[in-house]
């Protein structure tokens, strides 16, 4: 009778408080229930949890309750069917059963609450001793297996030494920004001559598969070089000129037939060439708001510096995590690792692919490890997430998927997920923390200056948003996939 082995939802360091089991619970209706905890491993517990009749008689009478707004009795109305009708007609087996079924979720969050367990996994379940069917007299005991986030002694990460690549720009460097910024206000001009590299080509293209046309396009302006095409197409134009016609072998890229092979036929229409304004005072006046070309090449040498420093702090930053991580062992629950593991794989239909599932292990242990040990972070700097922190961040996410904010937003309130944007603000914020408390120097013995790059982890003063728990399931919020504290 009853859940034998039952197995809860999984819960990676990156689950949401919203995608627990017990989101039907209101926190302030969680109750006290005698718990015992057995440390597996460092990763796993054993919970024995021992709940009285008092305890159980709310979800007895809720059991009641449900039941009563199930069954049709002649002469009752729907809800208002006795217990001791119940009792004859359904049997206090079904009752119990139901009781225990409503409220099993509700037993094992009391007791990882008062025990300040970090759930990470799927809990099983196994119902050890039942209260008497005749009266609900007796305990409900209950024993609960589940992974757990683990307890660190966290290293002293104050002072930790890092060294980055020094910020050094070269003329041709600044050359190649100044080029670019030719090429904007470039003319294009139509020339007679061979195609070469760089030039913009009219073409017309055909493609055909077994003599069968199955795709055509024209008048399309092409960059010759840039690859942006179909495979193969820069090194068959090479040198022709306009009216000629070739064909070669590509793959194609979209549509009905993508991936597969088809003959094409490119027509030349027009060749033009790029000229390009001359770098002199009269173009910096154009292009930009200096009047001379040295102020220009001056402003782009300080832009390509301000791009290298940004990539310096974010090399700081990987390395300061790896020096982190190489301070403390992070012990992960293997089944956690092996159900994302299953889960990228099968998303991808690849699992039979030995090779590529080592290298989602990999990756996929190193990710936990990284959440599980700034999510401890977190909670000791008492990390905060304000509502603009967040905003700003769901913006930067949504550009990444190539949505817009609002979809973006929608689609993860729909699946519970915004809680785990939280939680990954946090824990940028933590290393963020962390980065600032560094010694960051370049491979010259340069000091390096993160705090313009950091000064998000110095809290927030507007208000924040609040999830207990940075990482675990219990209380907390996400990874992409992957407690305790307010952020």
């Amino acid at each position: 009778m009853g859940p034998r082995g039952r197995r809860f939802e999984s819960c990676r360091p990156d689950k949401t408080h919203q995608q627990h089991p017990f989101n039907s619970f209101d926190p302030q209706e969680i109750f006290h229930v005698k718990t015992t905890v057995e440390q597996l491993s460092p990763t796993r517990v054993k919970l024995e949890i021992f709940v009285t009749p008092e305890e159980l008689k709310p979800s007895i009478d809720h059991a009641y309750s449900h039941i009563a707004e199930q069954v049709n009795i002649p002469g009752f109305r729907k809800g208002k069917v006795p217990p001791p009708l119940i009792d004859q007609r359904v049997g206090k087996d079904a009752v119990l059963e139901h009781a225990v079924n409503d409220g099993l979720d509700g037993f094992y969050r009391a007791a990882i609450t008062e025990k300040e367990l970090r759930p990470l996994g799927r809990p099983e379940a196994d119902i050890v001793e039942w209260p008497s069917n005749k009266d609900f007299t007796g305990d409900l005991q209950l024993k609960i297996e589940v992974d757990v986030r683990p307890e660190l002694d966290l290293p002293d990460y104050n002072g930790l030494a890092v060294t980055v690549d020094p910020i050094e720009v070269s003329d041709e460097e600044i050359d190649s920004e100044l080029e670019k910024l030719r090429s904007r206000f470039g003319t294009l001009i139509t020339v007679d001559r061979p195609i070469k590299t760089g030039d913009f080509a009219q073409l017309d293209l055909i493609a055909t598969i077994d003599d069968a046309e199955v795709d055509n396009a024209t008048g399309i302006s092409y960059e010759v070089g840039s690859g942006e095409l179909l495979e193969g197409l820069d090194g068959v134009i090479d040198s022709l000129t306009a009216g000629e016609t070739t064909s070669f072998e590509a793959p194609l890229l979209g549509g009905e037939f993508a991936g597969k092979d088809a003959l094409v036929t490119v027509t030349i229409n027009s060749v033009k060439e790029r000229e390009l304004p001359e770098a002199d005072d009269d173009f910096a006046q154009i292009s930009s708001e200096f009047d001379t070309i040295d102020e220009l090449k001056a402003d782009l040498k300080t832009q390509v510096e301000r791009q290298k420093a940004f990539s310096q702090v974010t090399d700081a930053r990987t390395k300061t995590l790896d020096a982190l991580l190489a301070l403390v062992e992070v012990p992960v629950p293997p089944k956690l690792i092996e159900d994302e593991v299953h889960r990228h794989l099968e998303n991808e239909s690849r699992l039979e692919d030995d090779e590529h599932r080592a290298e989602v292990t990999e990756s996929s242990t190193a990710t936990f490890k990284t959440q599980i040990l700034l999510d401890i972070i977190a909670e000791k700097e008492e990390v905060k997430v304000s509502q603009d922190e967040l905003t700003q961040y769901l913006v930067q996410s949504a550009a990444q998927y190539g949505m817009e904010p609002a979809e973006f937003v929608q689609v993860l309130d729909q699946n519970g997920q915004i809680p785990s944007m939280v939680g990954e603000v946090a824990r940028n914020k933590a290393l963020a923390i962390v980065l600032d408390k560094a010694v960051v120097t370049d491979s010259n013995g340069k000091t390096v200056d993160v705090s313009e790059f950091t000064t998000i982890a110095r809290g927030a003063d507007e208000p924040f948003v609040a999830v207990d728990g940075a990482g675990d399931d219990h209380e907390g919020h996400d990874h992409g996939d992957h407690e305790g504290h307010s952020h």
